[in-house]
């Protein structure tokens, strides 16, 4: 069975399901592909509140937030088609630049046609197993996306005390998840010297839900035959190791994107965040694909997220509207490469096209390795300095770091790449 459309979206997450909203109110046919039973992405069994702040200007609770999107999607004419896994591309037919997708859902085979596609398949947290922690292979040691989907949509139970390892937002999201399920964490960690998330959430998290959690520190082994017994914690610092009692581990954060689409279609993909190079327009390598959402930054809040679908609608419909391969390029000028020095691991975008506009909420996106409590941050090319600005806000790691975009305002559009690091 083939079906055509103007816009194939894959992924209804936050931002593929605002992306869509917007390309279908404004005449095209969109079809979103989502290969869970619901639209709505990770919102839908993250129940608790905080989600709507940058995007809708409210605060909601995730459920109602992915069903928000969802609707918005829907009643701006979007097909939205659930159960439909894309596991590859066709070859496309005609020369018209056409994009083919293959799709497996329960009723059999598909082939989508698009004339656009937009990538917004997310990202997920590294597993015990990636994460190669040894020791016996117990059931319940679980990531947290596993937790709220036993928890939020089957209505499962876990156990009555847990690890939880990492020490960001995400982190703090498990330890909801457990308190409601009758759950007590009896030991956060983090390798980092600093706990990861805002104050504003470790500070209450610890003194109102009493989490204790122990810094420099990681899990070298997890013991249980039938069910986890307990975990062996190593001090980072000194080599002492200690066993905590514990019946449920949950691994967190340490996000690695959804890239499998991307890299079979051949874009050109960055080595520090393994997600593809997008441009200021969110288009990649290949014209008439664009990628958004935490696909492209792994990972960030959900609202922004959604914002990068509410951007990425201009720039689609430019494509459409003009010369293929040409749109977002400015005059078609190849874009320069931006660059991030560590302590940074990758930047978003990772290419500046000049002319082609802002990047999503003009900010450009960072992720760190290490913290610094005061942010200098320093961009330069070719040899030379063209931006330096100290920021009111630290640098930590496990949290997107948000540079403004008028930092890059003294680039050579002829230039050579752009490197952000820190002074």
């Amino acid at each position: 069975m083939n079906l055509v459309t103007d816009v194939a979206v894959v992924g209804g997450g936050p931002s593929g399901l605002t992306a869509a909203a917007g390309l279908a109110a404004a005449g095209l046919r969109v079809l979103v592909l989502d290969r869970e039973r619901e639209a709505g992405g990770i919102p839908r069994h993250s129940d608790h509140t905080g989600y709507g702040l940058r995007d809708l200007r409210t605060v909601m609770t995730g459920p109602a937030y992915a069903r928000l999107l969802a609707d918005r999607a829907l009643e701006a004419g979007a097909r939205v088609r659930t159960s439909a896994m894309v596991t590859g591309w066709a070859t496309a037919t005609g020369g018209d630049g056409t994009h083919a997708l293959d799709v497996t859902t329960p009723e059999g085979r598909l082939r989508v046609d698009a004339r656009a596609v937009v990538l917004a398949t997310g990202a997920r947290e590294r597993p015990r197993t990636a994460r190669m922690v040894p020791g016996d292979r117990p059931p319940g040691v679980l990531t947290t996306g596993q937790l709220q989907n036993v928890i939020h949509l089957h209505h499962g139970r876990v156990g009555t005390r847990a690890v939880v390892v990492g020490a960001e937002l995400v982190s703090w999201s498990a330890v909801l998840t457990l308190r409601q399920a009758g759950c007590r964490t009896v030991l956060m960690t983090s390798e980092h010297a600093r706990a990861e998330s805002y104050a504003a959430f470790s500070v209450p998290g610890r003194a109102v839900l009493r989490v204790p959690v122990a810094t420099a520190t990681r899990v070298v082994r997890i013991d249980g035959r039938d069910a986890v017994e307990s975990v062996e914690v190593e001090d980072l610092r000194t080599g002492e190791r200690r066993t905590v009692p514990c019946d449920t581990v949950v691994f967190t954060g340490d996000w690695v994107p959804d890239h499998e689409l991307a890299r079979a279609a051949g874009l050109a993909m960055d080595p520090g965040s393994r997600s593809p190079v997008v441009d200021n327009t969110l288009a990649t390598s290949r014209p008439g694909v664009f990628a958004v959402g935490n696909l492209v930054h792994p990972v960030d809040t959900a609202d922004v997220a959604a914002l990068d679908g509410r951007h990425v609608v201009r720039h689609v419909l430019a494509y459409l509207s003009g010369p293929s391969g040409t749109a977002g390029t400015a005059d078609g000028r190849p874009g320069i490469a931006l660059r991030a020095e560590a302590p940074f691991r990758w930047v978003a975008p990772g290419l500046v096209r000049p002319g082609a506009g802002a990047p999503p909420r003009h900010r450009i996106l960072l992720w760190p390795d290490e913290h610094r409590a005061v942010a200098r941050v320093v961009v330069t090319q070719d040899g030379r300095e063209i931006a330096r600005r100290t920021l009111p806000w630290p640098v930590s790691p496990g949290r997107v770091f948000r540079v403004p975009s008028s930092l890059l305002s003294g680039a050579d559009p002829r230039g050579g790449p752009i490197t952000v690091s820190l002074g």
